[in-house]
């Protein structure tokens, strides 16, 4: 428990998302790019990992990395391409192996087994690609020939993350793709990352609203910046805004388009005062009590865990709404926030796809973090405020950021 207001200038780590679709189009590109200030945590490294079973070298010892392009002319692996826990490099290193000249296998974790990939896998082999698969989920087997290019259709109702991969792959196709979502997707905003990322390495991608145009004629080789992540941004952002205190974060230019820089603007309907600024944010906490709010949070779901956290200590109820695609990530989140803020003291309940939720006494405990790296990050948040707040297995925030506890305690 701190005795002070946080005060602190943090820069967190790269952005997952952008590293892990720099280092899907630099390695399909023609040439050798440079990933600036990429992130170094599990996730990316599974998606190396994965990459360089389909050939693709990367030296990665040092500030950027440097990638060699493969113009997608791909290797066959010899063995299984391990997603481990990470549903991004899982879903992308699925497309990515149906450029593959052979077969390859793709797996994971038991929670990743458990993932939803059926919407993917059923886009994959409507645009002709062979895949062995028993349920719709991982291990699943591509058989990669290459793509003939044409008309897709995708449903992103529970990940937009699959039309993400689909767009990844479609430069390397023979003619051009136009990619055709069948419901609105859920995160839309990431597509407009997966956009940038694909621009900044030559492509050319037309945003229809409904669709998608994606030109055939591949990659080249880039220099490219990745920028702190929001994702990651949020914890040190609700920790200022529950002790009164300021924060500044780093890394992340005023015109980025990361979906969970939302929280800001949250933030500041609970009273903080916030700012963005052509490098960074600057948050100050409000010295009253936060403001309860009715938000909807289908846009940005990776921040609501730390917005969870800060209605642990608003005056009221809160409700987070449309955020069903929860249950789908690392841990079941929804079932997960709604037991733990509850564990501490509060009063949390799951309501079809929302969260309400209402202060109450504080206590200690020890907090399960369902092996999921957000809840660890989240409720260590209150740890702030309360003491005795003990997080089981904090290792797992390597998956996403190695050194937060560090950071915290800085704070």
């Amino acid at each position: 428990m701190r005795s002070a207001p946080v005060s602190a200038v943090v820069r967190p780590p790269g952005s997952k998302s952008f590293t892990n679709r720099a280092l899907v189009t630099s390695a399909l590109a023609r040439g050798v790019s440079r990933l600036h200030d990429p992130l170094e945590a599990d996730d990316t490294k599974a998606m190396r990992r994965g990459l360089g079973t389909l050939g693709v070298l990367i030296e990665d010892n040092d500030d950027p990395w440097l990638v060699q392009g493969t113009a997608g002319a791909l290797t066959v692996p010899v063995d299984s391409i391990d997603a481990g826990e990470a549903g991004t490099a899982a879903r992308f290193l699925t497309a990515v192996a149906a450029l593959s000249p052979g077969p390859a296998t793709i797996d994971g974790s038991a929670r990743m087994r458990e993932r939803p990939m059926r919407e993917l896998l059923a886009a994959l082999k409507g645009m002709g690609v062979s895949i062995e698969d028993a349920s719709g989920h991982l291990p699943v087997t591509i058989h990669g020939h290459g793509l003939e290019g044409g008309r897709v259709e995708v449903d992103p109702s529970r990940s937009s993350q699959f039309v993400s991969a689909l767009l990844l792959i479609a430069p390397m196709a023979r003619d051009k793709v136009e990619v055709v979502m069948t419901t609105e997707p859920v995160s839309r905003s990431y597509l407009t990352s997966t956009m940038e990322v694909m621009t900044a390495f030559g492509a050319t991608v037309e945003d229809r609203g409904d669709r998608f145009l994606v030109a055939a004629g591949g990659y080249r080789a880039a220099h490219y910046e990745i920028e702190a992540d929001a994702s990651a941004a949020a914890y040190p952002l609700v920790a200022a805004a529950i002790t009164a205190g300021r924060v500044r974060i780093e890394g992340i230019p005023g015109s980025s388009t990361q979906p969970d820089l939302a929280l800001i603007e949250i933030l500041a309907l609970m009273g903080c005062e916030v700012g963005r600024e052509a490098s960074g944010v600057v948050l100050a906490g409000p010295t009253a009590r936060l403001a309860a709010v009715d938000v909807d949070m289908s846009g940005a779901p990776d921040a609501v865990l730390a917005l969870a956290v800060a209605c642990l200590f608003a005056d009221g109820e809160s409700r987070i709404r449309n955020i069903g695609s929860l249950r789908h990530k690392e841990s079941d989140r929804l079932v997960a926030l709604e037991t733990e803020l509850t564990r501490v003291g509060g009063d949390a309940r799951v309501v079809g796809d929302d969260l309400v939720i209402r202060p109450g006494v504080l206590r200690p405990a020890i907090v399960n973090t369902y092996h999921d790296h957000r809840m660890a990050m989240a409720l260590a948040l209150v740890g702030l405020r309360q003491p005795g707040i003990v997080i089981d297995e904090p290792g797992c925030v390597t998956k996403t950021w190695p050194g937060y506890f560090d950071v915290l305690a800085a704070l």
